[in-house]
């Protein structure tokens, strides 16, 4: 068996230093980011749809409680494994200025295990070492692996791919006591990899933003321009349940004009544009505006910052891959996907 190397070792980088208040700023975030610890990588029923019948036998007759998969295979045959990558960006924009934008993404890869797993380990206490390989490992920056699970070489002649392997013996300590703590799970998500991807300013966010408020005493005026970037995303796919917040203060009394149609939230001073997606598909090719007009009884108006947040299925923004290497496991589904973070 292949010998463990150390694991990596890797600090974090300095944290950026906190931005001065700008006439007009938004940036993309979130209050529901995507992370492995709150959210399943692979659904139950979607992961139990790609396995052959023979391994589908923790599906039980209506009225039982769903419990781990036998997966009465011989030591030769190749254990089922499903990756997700979930990334997270962070953006801030400071006015229509593109070179004042901030840009910070970070990942994690995480693997998935059907339950049955654990007794297939457990007839089989010497099986293959689980090896993969991550392509456009170049695209990374302060990757930390799972120092009890992952090992790798330090030296390696191919800087666009990395390759891994599992500490086998960890890997099923852990899978058994979480088989023993969650008995009726039908899959075990495992972190294996974080990581935070080079960031070429707004180039890399998958929506430009540029904002401006037009202040009066009695009056407001804003505008928020957006753009859909495909550069930003390996495959360009839609960005979902896009929401723009922005808070608008100087004592509103009316809303004079909105273009779409937006949510005031009188008690909370702020507006809400809802947009179910943004794509290529999207009127204009994702590229559009909103519009609002306030009337005010104490203004002006001072800029606030605006919030934005999506999610998207499909596709991620480092470009990143997997695939395994050498025999003894195989691949059921890969997961890719990114959401908006909380902002800088």
């Amino acid at each position: 068996s292949r010998p463990f190397s150390p694991p990596i070792h890797s600090s974090s980088p300095p944290p950026i230093a906190p931005l001065a208040r700008a006439e007009s700023t938004s940036s993309i975030s979130s209050t529901n980011s995507l992370s492995a610890a709150t959210t399943p990588t692979v659904e139950d029923d979607a992961f139990i749809a790609k396995l052959p019948a023979f391994e589908r036998r923790c599906e039980m007759p209506a009225g039982s409680s769903r419990g781990p998969s036998p997966l009465t295979m011989g030591a030769q045959d190749t254990l089922p494994v499903a990756a997700a990558f979930t990334e997270t960006v962070n953006a801030y924009f400071k006015g229509a200025d593109p070179n004042k934008c901030i840009v910070k993404i970070t990942g994690e890869m995480v693997l998935s295990f059907p339950a049955g797993i654990t007794r297939h380990f457990a007839n089989n206490p010497a099986p293959a070492v689980l090896t993969f390989r991550v392509l456009n490992y170049n695209r990374l920056e302060h990757v930390l692996p799972n120092p009890q699970l992952l090992c790798c070489d330090n030296v390696q002649s191919d800087a666009n791919t990395k390759e891994f392997w599992v500490n086998m013996p960890n890997l099923m300590t852990h899978l058994k006591k979480v088989s023993e703590q969650k008995p009726q799970a039908t899959y075990y998500n495992v972190d294996m990899l974080k990581y935070q991807v080079s960031a070429q300013g707004i180039q890399s966010t998958p929506l430009n933003l540029a904002v401006s408020w037009r202040c009066d005493p009695a009056s407001t005026d804003l505008r928020i321009d957006y753009k859909y970037n495909t550069e930003a995303m390996t495959t360009p796919v839609a960005l979902n349940n896009v929401q723009f917040l922005v808070p608008v203060d100087g004592g509103v009394t009316k809303l004079q004009a909105v273009l779409p149609p937006a949510v005031w939230n009188a008690e909370q001073q702020r507006i809400l544009w809802k947009i179910p997606d943004i794509s290529q598909k999207s009127e204009n090719g994702g590229v559009g505006s909103l519009l609002a007009r306030f009337q005010l009884s104490e203004g002006p108006s001072t800029p606030a910052p605006l919030a934005v947040q999506f999610t998207s299925e499909g596709s991620t923004l480092s470009s990143c891959d997997i695939e395994l290497v050498g025999a003894g496991y195989r691949f059921s589904l890969i997961k890719k996907r990114f959401a908006a973070g909380r902002g800088l």
